[in-house]
């Protein structure tokens, strides 16, 4: 099959020929309609987190099951499906106590000695987050899919199996967010649109969005956001307090920075709860105030959404199906798997929201 190939840090990707094995107990073999090209991948392609070399990177994909393997029962060929890095085992303390999410049971990937899932250059080759979504084909462990109704439009179903399963279960999950409350996001790529979608869905009474991108800003507004505050023009923390009378109760930080993550924690009124989404790089450490723990603020991380993935996306695809989740303003372009390293270029730039490969069928 075809692959995009990360063979080195920050060095352009190949179109190359990769070998995929054939599924075994409980794999599913994918073939791969559309992956969308998240900002997640791009930490890993201009090495801020550190990942064995080569490796094909994509994690945010949808496509159609082709073969299964022994005692795969959820799904069969033809089957619809978004893929997820939240692989779950289903029998760990994490799983049993419904929080799936953590998951890092070993037992969800082929052994060492076993035939690798991917040879490059005819040699094992890691499976970036259990996926490798940048492929026409995936092989992955059964409990790395859900199963979607087939009136789905499979480019845009790729969006639910990142960036807007991260976002929109940071508000239904991980805060739990309250109906007429207020919310303030910062940052609006796809994760922190999805948040602000999502904090509408969940019936917030004032929505914040807080960007420096004016386009961005703009497009917040489609999602959801009842009002916008460009960070690039005064602090952005005086801002959100002056329009609320004192902070938020709820403040997202959806890009990954320390600046913006202690600002979050900033905007919060007494009580308020401020959750983490975006991936702070390793090492850099987080200040914050510590008087400010007497008025009950507080701050938590938030991944993958907190999700249940086997029960949120189906929800999530109804949401779009009924025009409640906002996923065709969310795509800037669909491109070829050629166009990936252009893509990565475009979120480092900070142009697009998401583009999304999308494969010959």
């Amino acid at each position: 099959m075809k692959a995009a190939v990360l063979r080195e840090v920050g060095k352009p990707m190949e179109i190359e020929e990769v070998s995929i094995s054939k599924p075994k107990r409980r794999e599913v073999l994918i073939r791969t309609v559309a992956s969308g090209v998240c900002h997640s991948d791009l930490h890993f392609y201009n090495g801020t987190y550190p990942y064995p070399l080569p490796t094909i990177l994509g994690h945010e994909a949808a496509g159609v099951v082709e073969a299964v393997g022994e005692d795969v029962t959820y799904v069969q060929p033809g089957d619809h499906v978004v893929s997820c890095l939240s692989t779950f085992c289903g029998h760990c303390d994490h799983c049993l106590t419904g929080h799936m999410s953590l998951c890092q049971s070993p037992e969800t990937k082929r052994g060492q000695d076993d035939e690798p899932r991917l040879a490059i250059d005819e040699k094992p080759s890691t499976q970036f987050l259990n996926l490798s979504a940048y492929a026409e084909q995936m092989l992955v462990h059964e409990h790395s899919i859900a199963k979607i109704r087939k009136d789905m439009p499979l480019d845009r179903a790729a969006l639910i199996g990142c960036g807007v399963t991260t976002g929109v279960g940071a508000i239904f999950h991980s805060a739990k967010v309250e109906p007429g409350t207020t919310v303030a996001v910062i940052g609006c790529g796809g994760v922190g649109l999805s948040c602000i979608n999502g904090a509408a869905i969940a019936g917030a009474g004032r929505i914040i969005a807080v960007d420096m991108v004016g386009s961005k800003l703009n497009l917040a507004k489609e999602f959801g956001a009842t009002d916008v505050v460009d960070a690039s023009q005064g602090d952005p923390v005086a801002q959100v307090q002056e329009l609320t009378g004192g902070g938020v109760h709820y403040a997202f930080e959806a890009i990954g920075l320390k600046v913006t993550t202690e600002q979050a924690f900033k905007m919060l009124r007494r009580g308020g709860l401020a959750t983490v989404i975006g991936m702070i790089p390793p090492g850099q450490m987080i200040e914050l105030h510590g008087v400010e723990f007497l008025g009950e603020k507080k701050i938590q991380g938030s991944l993958m959404g907190s999700n249940r993935f086997r029960v949120d996306m189906p929800r999530f695809v109804d949401f779009y199906m009924q025009g409640k989740l906002k996923l065709d303003e969310m795509i800037s372009e669909r491109i070829s798997l050629s166009g990936v390293n252009d893509a990565l270029n475009a979120l480092h730039s900070g142009e697009v929201a998401r583009q999304v490969i999308v494969f010959d069928q």
